[in-house]
């Protein structure tokens, strides 16, 4: 496997290119053009500055293509040989996140069908109207759950193995397989998307509820119930209890990074809460620093970034014996600020339309917000 990416440079590069500042290469200096003192206080610098650079680059870039199609490619994201195999499995599965948001998006529910077919229990043309309205929207929800086993399955898990495994630190992992951080980025920016937008949605939890009390009762009438074909009695359960999940994404990806922890017995757990607490800290670094965050040129950058932090601050609180929130947790330790003070300050200094589903995120879905070790300053902060 290649020591660093395509277009990038490692450290002894770096310094003879740029004498003892630690600066990024000249093609990049639209983006980045030093590292700042508060950068400096980062253990690893380096992995910070490259990590900065190929997130928000590549983000812009991909800003620059939403607006112009034709302005530029998105060349800088590509794999090197040694993480390509992997980066095209997890690609394959994040070319479709586009799609199960648009799908989610644009749910609108049966919530007139079904009050009309509950009103008049004994009108069958409306107790048609209301199935034949749920059962597509049924198939729709199935189809969001399975995408959320394909995240855990075939993109999570190996994306977790690649960045942990031995003989290299997570550090020395996120330095040389940028294109594979950036793809777990990606994943935690589409599972905090899909939560938000679920959150706004209450129809889906109505019309679920509404879909499995008609079949059992259609069943008992043994009616013919071609949908079970798609949604079976097995399926409909673990949909129920996915939907059921304030966050139902992110409550996946949780529980499979602490399956993953779990079933690794032989793999230090530092491996993992190392990786995610230095994401977390570059994040931090791009949103409270005006060099950086003013660079940004739209909203869905800075919305990107905020994303991802809060969503490895949650992985790293489910996995770590002691959470995220205590005073050993390095999360934020490698700045001034008092452990999740500062990255929860990041949060609350954005407009508050843009940060309610985030900070929602970390009241309801954290595993130990609420400990008696949990500093009363933090819990006050999120309430």
């Amino acid at each position: 496997m290649a020591m660093r990416r395509q277009r990038g440079l490692g450290l002894a590069e770096y310094r003879r290119d740029c004498g003892s500042k630690v600066a990024v290469r000249r093609a990049d200096c639209c983006i980045l053009t030093s590292v700042p003192k508060l950068l400096l206080a980062v253990s690893h610098p380096m992995l910070a500055a490259a990590l900065l650079s190929v997130m928000l680059r590549d983000k812009e870039k991909a800003d620059d293509i939403d607006s112009n199609p034709r302005s530029s490619t998105r060349e800088d994201a590509q794999p090197t040989e040694g993480e390509r195999e992997v980066w095209n499995q997890v690609n394959s599965v994040l070319q479709d996140s586009e799609n199960i948001l648009s799908g989610l998006q644009a749910y609108k529910g049966a919530g007139q069908e079904i009050r009309d077919a509950i009103q008049n229990p004994n009108d069958f043309m409306l107790q048609e109207r209301a199935w034949n309205s749920v059962c597509p929207l049924v198939i729709k929800l199935k189809k969001f759950y399975s995408f959320s086993l394909r995240l855990e399955e075939e993109a999570l898990q190996s994306l977790l193995e690649c960045l942990t495994c031995p003989p290299f630190t997570p550090t020395q992992h996120l330095e040389r397989e940028q294109a594979l951080a950036k793809q777990f980025a990606e994943i935690l920016h589409f599972t905090l998307r899909f939560d938000e937008l679920k959150m706004r949605i209450p129809a889906i939890q109505n019309d679920f509820s509404y879909y499995r009390r008609t079949i059992s009762r259609n069943r008992i009438n043994n009616m013919n119930l071609d949908i079970e074909n798609e949604v079976n009695n097995e399926m409909a359960n673990r949909m129920s209890l996915f939907y059921a999940e304030a966050t139902p994404m992110l409550k996946t990806l949780s529980n499979a990074t602490t399956n993953f922890v779990t079933e690794n017995k032989t793999l230090p757990l530092e491996n993992t809460t190392d990786c995610l607490s230095t994401m977390a800290s570059v994040c931090k670094v791009m949103l409270e620093t005006p060099e950086y965050s003013s660079r940004f040129s739209s909203e869905d950058t800075l919305l990107f970034c905020m994303r991802v932090m809060v969503g490895v601050i949650i992985l790293y609180d489910h996995v770590h014996p002691n959470g995220a929130f205590t005073k050993s947790s390095k999360i934020d330790t490698l700045f001034i600020s008092l452990q999740m003070k500062g990255c929860i300050k990041v949060l609350k200094d954005q407009p508050a339309d843009n940060v309610e589903g985030l900070l929602n995120a970390l009241k309801f879905t954290t595993k130990h917000l609420n400990d008696e070790s949990t500093p009363k300053n933090i819990r006050t902060m999120l309430q």
